[in-house]
């Protein structure tokens, strides 16, 4: 399988070589416009260079001995992938040679793989004349024997429709190049279907039926059988194709049939009637494109753009599953192009290829790398993480309310929350927000972070001096973790006369309510850091809420004298981290 794929002027790519896991599931990951796209692309071209070649001079064309010349292709027979015009497989959609392109072949890529006695290398160049490409290869090692891997690609499901003739292989490419896979999903299904069916005969010839060792073989191998038996699993379904003669039927009829699987039976839900494939969601439909591919025999390298569109979430990681023990069983490359936080969060590091704006494609190996990559870490568009590398300051709160509060009551001190710090909302405990931290600090080396969460129900003595939470004390220096003391941010709000002015009742009426409806009298140490148990663990948030009081209108009347010490305390930390 492929090992690496080497690019000159191919797209987003000028000169890059990408490495790639030959065997099993690998992800491509990162922001928009970081190359996940371009790389299938590239190697979708890298196969149709391939396939064209081996038709029209024959397999000595690729092999290292080969001195054959240019092969010349039209516009209209470039299939792979779906471009405006084709100077957009160039890099700046410059595809002129210089005086380092002598021969004119400016676009080039190259595919590696490992074999017996080395690493196996075929390139092929591209030029263009005259709004006429031609294809050559330009540098191989293959000896006539040597096994080349068969490439297929997927891009998110499209153009499904209810009358889909028999069409040769090379507009099955072209309708899949471009994007409109569900153009040819029929005749997918009915080359799984009509190669299960010879087999079945063969087995059964001479026989009453098929013997049991044989059957568990070809349920257990067969690609048509597998697809049924996954469509049983998941989705409680079974494909229904109607016999094709190519002489006199005109169109492909594929139906579903649902009900209740019981090992490899299904039995139809009372009444129901079969329907067209094409009624089916979109999620269903993409689902069942992906898997008609992964099962395909003569195909040892899958590619999948965003296969998880159109899926649910645990749809998302059943597929993943499914295409994991596909690779693992056949020894296939399946290679995903990915946005589904699903997927990459419940993915393997060390099968994830980061790709970013800012530097060379890479291998997560620890998990605060995929805590980085889920946050956006390494996208052109990002700015939260562009306002980090400028100010090298991030604060960690729960919600946008925390951060209102602390810029109100600083307004009321005639205090600011210096602007170095960078907000981040993150409901996270202080643990997941550390490994997102050290992923940011392998990008912004000084950066410092301060991660500030309500206590909840967690014991107030595990708050210490300056708000510090003792229950995460990390030996890393420049992550400090702060909890509030009192339960909530709201118990810093709980001053009567204040609530009193607000609602326009008297004191005298919140004080009772206080007192009888949640058994508490708040004195003259409301502000004091050692405030009344009975105040450090109420439930603030929940007290206003039923005395309806505008929880922020009451932070911007509290008297300056009354802002409490804790308050106070977390703005001078964030001065002193600011400098």
């Amino acid at each position: 399988m492929i090992a690496a794929v080497t690019f000159k002027r191919f797209k987003q790519f000028k000169e890059q070589r990408i490495p790639l896991l030959p065997k099993g599931t690998m992800l491509l990951a990162g922001g928009n416009n970081t190359g996940k796209s371009t790389i299938l692309h590239g190697l979708a071209v890298w196969e149709f260079c391939r396939t064209v070649m081996e038709a029209e001079k024959g397999h000595k064309a690729l092999l290292g001995t080969s001195t054959s010349q240019g092969l010349g292709l039209g516009d209209d027979e470039f299939s792979p992938i779906n471009v405006p015009s084709l100077r957009h497989l160039w890099t700046n959609l410059i595809s002129h040679k210089s005086v380092a392109d002598p021969d004119g072949y400016t676009l080039r890529i190259k595919a590696e793989w490992n074999h017996v006695h080395g690493t196996k290398e075929l390139e092929f160049g591209l030029a263009l004349a005259n709004d006429r490409l031609f294809a050559k290869t330009t540098f191989s090692n293959l000896q006539n024997d040597d096994v080349i891997p068969r490439v297929a690609y997927l891009p998110p499901f499209a153009g499904i429709t209810d009358r889909e003739g028999r069409v040769p292989v090379a507009i099955r490419r072209r309708r899949i190049g471009e994007g409109l896979a569900g153009a040819v999903l029929r005749n997918l299904l009915l080359d799984l279907s009509t190669a299960n069916v010879d087999k079945r005969r063969s087995m059964r010839e001479g026989k009453t039926k098929i013997g049991n060792a044989d059957l568990r073989k070809l349920r257990e191998t067969d690609p048509w059988e597998l697809l049924q038996q996954a469509l049983r699993t998941h989705f409680g379904a079974e494909l229904v194709i109607a016999p094709f003669a190519e002489e006199y039927h005109s169109y492909i009829r594929v139906e579903i049939v649902k009900g209740t699987h019981k090992g490899y039976r299904l039995t139809r839900h009372h009444g129901y009637k079969n329907r067209d494939l094409m009624v089916e969601g979109s999620g269903f439909l993409q689902w069942l494109s992906v898997y008609a591919l992964a099962v395909a025999p003569e195909i040892s390298t899958l590619l999948l753009d965003e296969p998880d569109a159109h899926l649910h979430c645990s749809l998302q990681q059943q597929m993943l599953e499914a295409l994991e023990n596909i690779a693992n069983t056949s020894g296939q490359q399946i290679i995903i192009a990915t946005h589904s936080t699903e997927i990459l969060k419940n993915s393997r590091p060390e099968r994830i290829l980061e790709l970013s704006s800012s530097r060379a494609p890479r291998f997560l190996s620890t998990e605060n790398q995929k805590v980085g990559l889920l946050a956006g870490l390494g996208s052109e568009y990002a700015p939260r993480i562009d306002a980090l590398k400028k100010r090298r300051r991030l604060l960690l709160v729960e919600g946008d309310f925390d951060m209102q509060v602390l810029k109100t009551l600083a307004a009321t001190l005639g205090r600011e929350i210096p602007g170095s710090w960078v907000e981040w909302k993150n409901t996270a405990g202080h643990k997941e927000r550390k490994q997102l931290f050290l992923a940011l600090k392998e990008e912004i080396p000084d950066l410092v972070a301060l991660s500030l969460r309500d206590r909840d129900d967690e014991p107030y003595t595990t708050v210490g001096d300056g708000l510090v939470d003792k229950s995460h004390e990390y030996d890393q220096p420049d992550f400090h973790c702060r909890k509030w003391r009192r339960r909530h941010i709201e118990n810093y709000l709980l001053w009567p006369p204040t609530i009193a002015n607000l609602l326009d009742i008297s004191l005298d009426q919140v004080e009772g309510r206080l007192r009888d409806n949640y058994g508490i009298a708040i004195g003259n140490s409301f502000q004091d850091v050692k405030a009344p148990e009975a105040l450090l663990n109420i439930h603030g948030k929940a007290i206003l809420q039923d005395l309806g009081v505008d929880r922020l209108e009451l932070a911007k009347r509290l008297p300056v004298d009354k802002v409490p010490c804790d308050i106070l305390s977390l703005l001078d930390d964030l001065e002193r981290l600011a400098r």
